[in-house]
C-alpha cells in the first residue's frame, strides 16, 4: 500500500522560510508527477507546485519566485522550499504524487496527510 508522509511544518515568523518534505514508501513500479497543495479551512484545495517526472517544475503564480519544488527520484521525495513566507502562505500544505504500484498497470493519484504552515507577524 502507497503512503505519503509530509513533514517540515511548523511557526514561522513572516520573512522566514521552512523546507517541507514528502517521503514516498509502498510497491511502487514508478512515480510520475509529484506535487504539493495548500488549504486553508473554507476554501479549495489548491495547487502550490508541482514537478514533473523530467523535472520540469510548474508553481501557482502567488509564490513564484519565493518557493522551489525538488525531487529525489532515488529516495521517492518531493521538497518544497518556502521563503519569505506571509500570512497568506499561511494554511495546511499536502503533498500528492501519480504513482503506478508493481501490483497495477494504471496509474493512481495519492494524496499525503497533510502538515501545517502557520506565518505570524
Amino acid at each position: 500500500q502507497v503512503q505519503l508522509v509530509e513533514s517540515g511544518g511548523g511557526l514561522v515568523q513572516a520573512g522566514e522560510s521552512l523546507r517541507l518534505s514528502c517521503a514516498v514508501s509502498g510497491s511502487i513500479f514508478r512515480i510520475d508527477n509529484m506535487g504539493w497543495h495548500r488549504q486553508i479551512i473554507g476554501k479549495p484545495r489548491e495547487l502550490v507546485a508541482e514537478i514533473l517526472h523530467n523535472g520540469h517544475a510548474n508553481y501557482a503564480s502567488s509564490v513564484r519566485g519565493r518557493f522551489t519544488i525538488s525531487r529525489d527520484y532515488a529516495k521517492n521525495a518531493v521538497y518544497l522550499q518556502m521563503n519569505s513566507l506571509n500570512h497568506e502562505d499561511a494554511a495546511v500544505y499536502y503533498c500528492s504524487a501519480a504513482i503506478a504500484e508493481t501490483s497495477s498497470p494504471s496509474v493512481g493519484f495519492y494524496w499525503g496527510r497533510g502538515t501545517p504552515v502557520n506565518v505570524s507577524s
